[in-house]
């Protein structure tokens, strides 16, 4: 039979109230009373209940963790900081995915059957819109990669997409690049929406440069690669601002195959610096998109929602920074 909690305070003489608020986040218990409890526990090999003591407080320490690109190699980085770091919390993560979803209201009622504590939205491509109806539910929410905004109606954690558009425009026109073109990821996605908005942007100050633009269908790899064959198919430019490191590492292996070199007849430029963007065998110049510490300031407002539901939403960017490998000419190339 199961030890039981009677059988700890039993074994401890004590009540049994006194070894459920010791398993019991945020209870009171003296300092001797902890102990004593936890050296019966253990002497017994006795674990608490985490769906009894859910019904005792109240609260499931269930947190939503819901995303939509599962096909992105990123993600395996960003699932694995957050599943840790909610468990590190003593919270326990419930991975959903939201591929193919459309409708917000469907995603609130199938985490409101789990009776979760709060959702993480971890997407660039999800619209406001699904962290907006979580929280008209009641649900406490943070949306990870999210869209940036001066008045945000939800907690909102990130970079500005707008800026890192801005940088990747100074970085092709400064290498002496005058013809680019800017290969986003779904046209629909806020993400893609706002890097070629700055990357458009920064290029109108300049009069000698030619930009184009062109989507991919999703953020992936074959996505990727299927676009740049088009793009080369109708005639490539000097230069491309691929909005994901993995749409860049797509068009990298058609550029491969159609013979074409790159920095010296096309160059890349991507957005994340995922692991793989730093392989030697691909060696991709990108914008690095400070993942650990958006997704620790994530979790930070998770725990602080926990027991403050009401707290005004903020929006939290992080700067982001060109990491220079191979895949663009030097600057001492440039041609100012």
């Amino acid at each position: 039979m199961p030890v039981t909690l009677k059988d700890v305070a039993k074994r401890a003489g004590v009540s049994r109230s006194a070894v459920s608020r010791t398993f019991t986040h945020g209870a009171s218990v003296s300092d001797t009373m902890r102990a004593k409890v936890e050296k019966a526990a253990t002497e017994l090999g006795y674990m608490p209940n985490a769906l009894a003591s859910s019904l005792t407080t109240g609260r499931t320490r269930l947190i939503g963790l819901v995303s939509n690109n599962f096909h992105n190699p990123i993600f395996l980085e960003v699932f694995d900081l957050f599943t840790r770091g909610l468990q590190d919390r003593g919270l326990r993560p419930l991975l959903v995915n939201l591929s193919d979803e459309t409708d917000p209201e469907h995603s609130v009622n199938m985490l409101k059957q789990y009776s979760v504590d709060a959702v993480v939205v971890a997407s660039s491509t999800l619209t406001p819109e699904f962290s907006v109806r979580f929280k008209r539910a009641g649900i406490p929410v943070v949306h990870s990669f999210g869209r940036q905004s001066s008045s945000p109606q939800v907690h909102v954690v990130g970079i500005d997409n707008v800026e890192c558009g801005r940088m990747a425009a100074r970085e092709l026109v400064e290498r002496g690049y005058r013809r680019v073109g800017f290969l986003g990821g779904p046209e629909a996605a806020t993400s893609t929406q706002d890097r070629m908005a700055g990357f458009s942007s920064e290029l109108q100050r300049y009069n000698n440069i030619e930009f184009s633009y062109s989507f991919a269908s999703a953020y992936s790899f074959d996505a990727g690669r299927a676009e740049m064959q088009r793009l080369i198919s109708q005639g490539a430019v000097e230069a491309y601002f691929c909005g994901d490191d993995v749409l860049s590492i797509g068009a990298l292996s058609a550029l491969s195959d159609a013979g074409l070199k790159v920095p010296d007849d096309i160059g890349i430029i991507g957005l994340n610096d995922m692991e793989m963007a730093g392989w030697e065998n691909i060696n991709l110049t990108t914008i690095r998109q400070p993942i650990k510490q958006i997704i620790s300031s994530s979790i930070e407002l998770v725990v602080a929602m926990l027991d403050e539901p009401d707290r005004y939403p903020e929006a939290r960017l992080f700067p982001s920074a060109v990491v220079e490998r191979g895949t663009l000419r030097p600057h001492n190339r440039s041609l100012k």
